[in-house]
């Protein structure tokens, strides 16, 4: 079985191109299970009373809705998914499941750029392309 982990954030057009260009992979897609992940960023809320961290927050069950729509535009392809949320730092918790899950490929999609701001990447999807120990993937949106 051939493992592609997907990282989704919040954004619906970049679940979409992520789970397109998986979907190009040249398999069939009943030998490959993807594992979509959402982190969730630690962050701290306050309203002048008190502060609250994310952590005490994090409801590991509520997917935002680029999950379902990954889930679903793969499961109809045929593809075996499962998804997963975490709390932490983007990276970390990418190449952490990455590892857990023995992905053979990370698939990101990254964000829309200008002509000569698609030379960089962004923060998150640099740091996994130059921190990873297996191939990465990424596409930006047109």
């Amino acid at each position: 079985m051939y493992r592609v982990l997907l990282p989704v954030d919040h954004n619906e057009e970049r679940a979409k191109q992520a789970a397109r260009d998986v979907m190009g992979l040249p398999r069939d897609p009943e030998d490959v299970e993807v594992v979509a992940l959402n982190v969730e960023e630690p962050y701290d809320v306050g309203d002048g009373t008190g502060r609250v961290s994310t952590e005490e927050l994090f409801d590991e069950t509520d997917y935002p809705e680029s999950v379902g729509t990954v889930v679903e535009m793969l499961t109809d392809e045929g593809f075996t998914v499962d998804k997963r949320r975490v709390h932490g730092a983007a990276t970390e918790e990418i190449l952490s499941m990455a590892d857990e899950v023995g992905a053979d490929l990370i698939a990101m999609s990254g964000r829309k750029r200008s002509p000569s701001g698609k030379v960089l990447f962004g923060s998150v999807t640099q740091s996994v392309l130059l921190d990873a120990t297996r191939p990465v993937m990424v596409s930006s949106q047109n």
